[in-house]
Protein backbone atom coordinates (compact mmCIF):
# COMPACT_ATOMS: atom_id res chain seq x y z
CA UNK A 1 0.00 0.00 0.00
CA UNK A 2 1.33 3.86 -0.69
CA UNK A 3 -0.32 6.90 0.72
CA UNK A 4 -1.94 9.22 -1.58
CA UNK A 5 -2.55 12.56 -2.07
CA UNK A 6 -5.54 13.71 -3.95
CA UNK A 7 -6.94 17.30 -4.37
CA UNK A 8 -9.79 17.96 -2.52
CA UNK A 9 -11.75 19.03 -5.80
CA UNK A 10 -11.26 15.43 -6.68
CA UNK A 11 -12.64 13.69 -3.08
CA UNK A 12 -15.56 16.06 -3.46
CA UNK A 13 -16.00 14.35 -6.44
CA UNK A 14 -15.20 10.99 -5.40
CA UNK A 15 -17.65 11.52 -2.69
CA UNK A 16 -20.88 12.10 -5.04
CA UNK A 17 -20.08 9.60 -7.42
CA UNK A 18 -23.10 7.13 -7.07
CA UNK A 19 -24.00 4.59 -9.73
CA UNK A 20 -26.80 1.77 -9.55
CA UNK A 21 -26.09 -1.53 -9.81
CA UNK A 22 -28.84 -4.31 -9.52
CA UNK A 23 -30.85 -3.49 -6.49
CA UNK A 24 -28.08 -1.72 -4.78
CA UNK A 25 -26.01 1.03 -5.10
CA UNK A 26 -22.51 1.44 -5.52
CA UNK A 27 -20.68 4.09 -5.34
CA UNK A 28 -17.01 3.91 -7.52
CA UNK A 29 -13.63 5.01 -6.18
CA UNK A 30 -10.11 4.16 -7.22
CA UNK A 31 -7.51 5.23 -4.07
CA UNK A 32 -4.47 4.12 -3.03
CA UNK A 33 -4.18 0.64 -1.22
CA UNK A 34 -3.52 2.54 1.68
CA UNK A 35 -6.56 3.62 1.94
CA UNK A 36 -4.55 6.62 4.01
CA UNK A 37 -6.40 10.14 1.99
CA UNK A 38 -4.21 13.22 3.01
CA UNK A 39 -5.14 16.59 1.92
CA UNK A 40 -2.65 18.65 0.31
CA UNK A 41 -1.34 21.70 2.52
CA UNK A 42 -0.09 22.01 5.47
CA UNK A 43 -3.36 19.55 7.25
CA UNK A 44 -2.32 16.33 5.21
CA UNK A 45 1.06 17.38 6.30
CA UNK A 46 0.54 17.67 9.95
CA UNK A 47 -1.61 14.05 9.80
CA UNK A 48 1.39 12.47 8.28
CA UNK A 49 3.96 13.52 10.75
CA UNK A 50 1.72 12.65 13.60
CA UNK A 51 1.11 9.46 12.73
CA UNK A 52 5.09 9.21 12.05
CA UNK A 53 5.84 10.32 15.79
CA UNK A 54 2.56 7.91 16.77
CA UNK A 55 4.51 4.70 15.58
CA UNK A 56 8.53 5.25 14.58
CA UNK A 57 9.24 2.13 15.01
CA UNK A 58 7.57 -1.85 15.15
CA UNK A 59 5.70 -2.43 18.52
CA UNK A 60 5.79 -5.51 20.50
CA UNK A 61 4.99 -8.47 18.56
CA UNK A 62 2.06 -9.36 20.86
CA UNK A 63 0.64 -5.77 20.17
CA UNK A 64 -0.34 -6.81 16.10
CA UNK A 65 -1.21 -10.62 17.13
CA UNK A 66 -5.06 -11.70 18.02
CA UNK A 67 -4.73 -14.32 21.10
CA UNK A 68 -7.63 -16.33 20.09
CA UNK A 69 -7.02 -18.13 17.06
CA UNK A 70 -11.28 -18.23 16.50
CA UNK A 71 -11.67 -14.55 16.68
CA UNK A 72 -9.22 -14.49 14.15
CA UNK A 73 -10.92 -16.88 11.99
CA UNK A 74 -14.36 -14.99 12.55
CA UNK A 75 -12.63 -11.64 11.78
CA UNK A 76 -11.05 -12.75 8.55
CA UNK A 77 -14.52 -14.58 7.19
CA UNK A 78 -15.69 -11.40 8.29
CA UNK A 79 -14.27 -9.70 5.23
CA UNK A 80 -17.30 -11.11 2.66
CA UNK A 81 -20.42 -12.31 2.81
CA UNK A 82 -21.13 -15.58 4.31
CA UNK A 83 -21.93 -17.01 1.03
CA UNK A 84 -18.09 -16.62 -0.06
CA UNK A 85 -16.16 -17.04 2.95
CA UNK A 86 -17.41 -20.05 4.71
CA UNK A 87 -15.97 -21.90 1.76
CA UNK A 88 -12.62 -19.86 1.75
CA UNK A 89 -9.72 -21.18 3.16
CA UNK A 90 -8.78 -18.76 6.32
CA UNK A 91 -4.93 -17.93 7.39
CA UNK A 92 -4.15 -16.15 10.77
CA UNK A 93 -1.30 -14.45 11.96
CA UNK A 94 1.34 -16.12 14.09
CA UNK A 95 4.86 -15.61 15.86
CA UNK A 96 6.52 -17.08 12.26
CA UNK A 97 3.74 -15.98 9.91
CA UNK A 98 1.01 -16.64 8.53
CA UNK A 99 -0.48 -19.87 8.62
CA UNK A 100 -4.19 -22.18 7.08
CA UNK A 101 -6.40 -22.41 9.70
CA UNK A 102 -8.83 -23.56 7.70
CA UNK A 103 -8.84 -25.20 4.19
CA UNK A 104 -10.78 -23.71 1.74
CA UNK A 105 -13.05 -25.26 -1.04
CA UNK A 106 -13.63 -22.40 -3.20
CA UNK A 107 -10.66 -20.71 -3.79
CA UNK A 108 -10.99 -17.53 -1.99
CA UNK A 109 -8.71 -16.79 0.71
CA UNK A 110 -9.45 -14.53 3.82
CA UNK A 111 -7.19 -13.39 6.07
CA UNK A 112 -6.57 -10.10 8.82
CA UNK A 113 -4.28 -7.65 7.37
CA UNK A 114 -1.70 -6.02 10.01
CA UNK A 115 -0.46 -2.41 9.15
CA UNK A 116 2.20 -3.70 7.06
CA UNK A 117 0.34 -4.61 4.42
CA UNK A 118 0.89 -0.06 3.47
CA UNK A 119 3.51 1.01 1.71
CA UNK A 120 6.64 1.07 3.46
CA UNK A 121 7.02 4.86 3.66
CA UNK A 122 3.79 5.06 4.71
CA UNK A 123 3.22 7.11 8.23
CA UNK A 124 0.99 4.52 9.85
CA UNK A 125 2.95 1.11 8.72
CA UNK A 126 3.55 0.28 12.15
CA UNK A 127 0.40 1.11 13.33
CA UNK A 128 -0.39 -1.98 16.15
CA UNK A 129 -4.06 -1.50 16.19
CA UNK A 130 -4.92 -1.99 12.67
CA UNK A 131 -6.96 -5.03 11.29
CA UNK A 132 -8.28 -5.06 7.68
CA UNK A 133 -9.82 -8.65 6.79
CA UNK A 134 -9.74 -9.46 3.56
CA UNK A 135 -11.19 -12.18 0.96
CA UNK A 136 -9.16 -12.33 -2.36
CA UNK A 137 -10.50 -14.38 -5.10
CA UNK A 138 -7.99 -17.60 -6.22
CA UNK A 139 -6.11 -15.06 -9.27
CA UNK A 140 -5.45 -12.52 -6.50
CA UNK A 141 -4.40 -15.54 -3.97
CA UNK A 142 -2.03 -16.95 -6.59
CA UNK A 143 -0.73 -13.52 -7.18
CA UNK A 144 -1.19 -10.42 -5.79
CA UNK A 145 -1.31 -11.82 -1.63
CA UNK A 146 1.98 -13.35 -1.73
CA UNK A 147 3.65 -10.18 -1.31
CA UNK A 148 1.97 -9.51 1.34
CA UNK A 149 2.88 -12.92 2.87
CA UNK A 150 6.49 -12.35 2.12
CA UNK A 151 6.33 -8.91 3.76
CA UNK A 152 5.00 -10.61 6.69
CA UNK A 153 8.08 -12.91 6.96
CA UNK A 154 9.83 -9.85 6.49
CA UNK A 155 8.41 -8.10 9.31
CA UNK A 156 8.91 -10.87 11.80
CA UNK A 157 12.54 -11.36 10.62
CA UNK A 158 13.50 -7.81 11.64
CA UNK A 159 14.13 -6.54 8.66
CA UNK A 160 14.35 -2.82 7.81
CA UNK A 161 11.49 -0.98 5.60
CA UNK A 162 14.40 -0.65 3.12
CA UNK A 163 15.25 -3.90 2.82
CA UNK A 164 11.66 -5.06 2.56
CA UNK A 165 10.87 -2.30 0.08
CA UNK A 166 13.74 -3.89 -2.16
CA UNK A 167 12.10 -7.07 -2.26
CA UNK A 168 8.95 -6.33 -2.79
CA UNK A 169 10.88 -4.95 -6.27
CA UNK A 170 12.54 -8.39 -6.47
CA UNK A 171 9.26 -10.42 -5.98
CA UNK A 172 7.48 -8.16 -8.48
CA UNK A 173 10.29 -8.26 -11.32
CA UNK A 174 9.39 -12.32 -11.46
CA UNK A 175 5.82 -12.43 -10.44
CA UNK A 176 3.05 -11.15 -12.90
CA UNK A 177 -0.38 -9.94 -11.23
CA UNK A 178 -3.18 -12.51 -13.00
CA UNK A 179 -6.02 -10.83 -14.84
CA UNK A 180 -9.37 -10.82 -12.49
CA UNK A 181 -7.73 -10.66 -9.31
CA UNK A 182 -9.69 -9.11 -6.90
CA UNK A 183 -10.89 -8.72 -2.96
CA UNK A 184 -13.57 -8.27 -0.35
CA UNK A 185 -13.28 -6.03 2.37
CA UNK A 186 -16.78 -5.65 3.70
CA UNK A 187 -16.22 -6.45 7.46
CA UNK A 188 -17.84 -3.66 9.91
CA UNK A 189 -14.67 -4.67 12.68
CA UNK A 190 -12.01 -3.21 10.06
CA UNK A 191 -9.67 -0.98 11.39
CA UNK A 192 -7.74 0.77 8.27
CA UNK A 193 -5.84 3.78 9.57
CA UNK A 194 -6.22 5.95 12.77
CA UNK A 195 -7.92 8.51 10.28
CA UNK A 196 -10.50 6.09 8.01
CA UNK A 197 -10.84 3.64 10.96
CA UNK A 198 -13.20 1.27 9.38
CA UNK A 199 -14.39 3.65 6.23
CA UNK A 200 -16.52 1.91 3.99
CA UNK A 201 -17.59 -1.36 2.64
CA UNK A 202 -16.21 -1.89 -0.39
CA UNK A 203 -15.13 -4.39 -3.06
CA UNK A 204 -10.93 -4.05 -4.83
CA UNK A 205 -10.24 -5.08 -8.10
CA UNK A 206 -6.53 -4.82 -8.96
CA UNK A 207 -4.95 -3.97 -12.25
CA UNK A 208 -1.06 -3.83 -13.23
CA UNK A 209 0.77 -0.21 -13.05
CA UNK A 210 -0.49 2.83 -13.64
CA UNK A 211 -4.11 2.39 -15.06
CA UNK A 212 -4.91 6.49 -14.72
CA UNK A 213 -4.93 7.47 -18.89
CA UNK A 214 -6.09 3.91 -19.41
CA UNK A 215 -9.38 4.53 -17.64
CA UNK A 216 -9.69 8.39 -18.23
CA UNK A 217 -9.82 8.85 -14.62
CA UNK A 218 -7.68 12.23 -15.09
CA UNK A 219 -10.42 13.43 -16.95
CA UNK A 220 -12.60 16.65 -14.38
CA UNK A 221 -15.53 14.62 -15.80
CA UNK A 222 -14.73 11.39 -15.59
CA UNK A 223 -16.43 9.37 -11.92
CA UNK A 224 -13.29 7.36 -11.83
CA UNK A 225 -10.93 8.24 -8.78
CA UNK A 226 -7.75 6.21 -9.16
CA UNK A 227 -4.36 6.62 -7.40
CA UNK A 228 -1.48 3.48 -8.25
CA UNK A 229 0.88 1.96 -5.46
CA UNK A 230 4.13 2.17 -7.50
CA UNK A 231 5.71 0.13 -4.88
CA UNK A 232 3.33 -2.61 -5.26
CA UNK A 233 2.72 -1.74 -9.47
CA UNK A 234 -1.03 -1.82 -9.21
CA UNK A 235 -3.84 0.26 -9.30
CA UNK A 236 -6.92 -0.36 -7.43
CA UNK A 237 -10.35 0.23 -8.42
CA UNK A 238 -12.85 0.42 -5.28
CA UNK A 239 -16.14 -0.24 -5.54
CA UNK A 240 -17.91 1.00 -2.17
CA UNK A 241 -21.09 -1.58 -1.50
CA UNK A 242 -23.88 -0.05 0.94
CA UNK A 243 -24.22 -2.52 3.32
CA UNK A 244 -21.37 -4.44 5.43
CA UNK A 245 -21.14 -7.97 5.12
CA UNK A 246 -23.67 -9.22 7.69
CA UNK A 247 -25.90 -6.81 5.53
CA UNK A 248 -26.24 -4.07 7.98
CA UNK A 249 -26.67 -0.91 6.44
CA UNK A 250 -23.19 0.97 5.51
CA UNK A 251 -22.46 4.87 6.03
CA UNK A 252 -24.14 6.59 3.71
CA UNK A 253 -21.28 9.69 3.15
CA UNK A 254 -17.66 9.48 2.95
CA UNK A 255 -15.72 10.63 5.74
Amino acid sequence: MAETTMSRRNLLRAAACALPVGNNHVRIIALAFALLILLPGAGGQAVAQAARAAYPAMAPLDHYLISDEQSEIALARSAAPSSISDGAEVMVLGREGYKTAVKGTNGFLCLVERSWAQGTDNAEFWNPKARAPHCFNAQAARSFAPIYLMKTRLVLAGKSQAEIAQAIATALDKNALEPGAMAYMMSKQQYLNDRDKSWHPHVMFYSPGDMTKTWGADDPNSPVMVANDPQERVTVLFVLADKWSDGTAAPKNMP
